[in-house]
């Protein structure tokens, strides 16, 4: 499924009622379709503001619909900021968190000295200008398996801090620029906090190697500042091929300047 997170408290269903939750209206639209109550499942749990192109979900249910009634039903009762993409039977063991081999976000900066406007919400703004040659150098140091205490929120619930990046890039397109992240499962803002690392070091006000000594000294006090919500995106998760899902979107690109 895919949504836009920016008039949404993030994904988790909460008893706030004065504010939107994606696992909300999703499950309202299928208990709509099934004509029961639907409880879902989802990959990743998304913060405030964190939009989705490539989230996928599961339930459990006993009512028989086909799959195209399943995907238009429950398209046409969603709000229109959330849609699914498609909708397919899988097997009884399949679990959208645990089964997930590996998860990938994109961070969208749009580096100019004034703001955006169309894209508000949607891309983080930089106004200072970012070397990405150096963003890169940083990044590079982070991929690997390593304890990444220093890049996670203060009250991340996670027991281990050890996580997997199997790939870490920075590349510009114009004014905007993309952070690629791929691991294994992330920390509670891990992404984010890799993205203020990144830029301070791309702005210069810290050298190249800070991004690996902020690893080694495993304290999210000496890190750096939690990047927006606004220019994150979960655009894939991995699953074996057994399960036979159809591939990932393309990651939504923005260019220009």
């Amino acid at each position: 499924m895919e949504y836009d997170g920016t008039r949404f408290a993030g994904w988790q269903r909460q008893k706030d009622q004065k504010v939107r939750f994606v696992q909300e209206e999703l499950e309202r639209a299928l208990s709509s379709v099934a004509d029961q109550p639907v409880t879902v499942v989802c990959a990743g749990r998304t913060d405030t503001g964190v939009h989705a192109t490539g989230q996928v979900v599961h339930f459990e249910t006993s009512a028989f619909r086909p799959d195209r009634s399943w995907l238009l039903g429950t398209n046409v009762n969603l709000p229109g900021d959330v849609c699914l993409r498609w909708v397919q039977p899988v097997a009884g063991d399949f679990h959208a968190r645990f089964s997930a081999t590996a998860r990938r976000y994109r961070y969208i900066i749009d580096n100019r000295p004034v703001r955006p406007a169309v894209l508000r919400g949607k891309v983080t703004w930089w106004r200072a200008p970012l070397d990405v040659e150096r963003m890169a150098r940083a990044a590079a140091s982070l991929t690997g398996e390593h304890d990444f205490t220093s890049y996670r929120s203060q009250a991340c619930q996670a027991k281990n801090p050890v996580r997997e990046i199997r790939e870490l890039s920075v590349t510009r397109q114009g004014d905007f620029i993309h952070i690629d992240v791929e691991a294994n499962a992330f920390l509670h803002h891990m992404v984010r906090n890799i993205a203020g690392v990144l830029m301070a070091i791309g702005e210069g006000e810290r050298p190249v190697a800070w991004a690996e000594e902020l690893l080694e000294v495993r304290d999210r006090t000496r890190g750096g500042i939690t990047a927006p919500a606004a220019g994150l995106y979960l655009v894939a998760v991995r699953y074996p091929e057994r399960f036979n899902l159809p591939d990932p979107p393309p990651p939504p690109a923005y260019a220009g300047g």
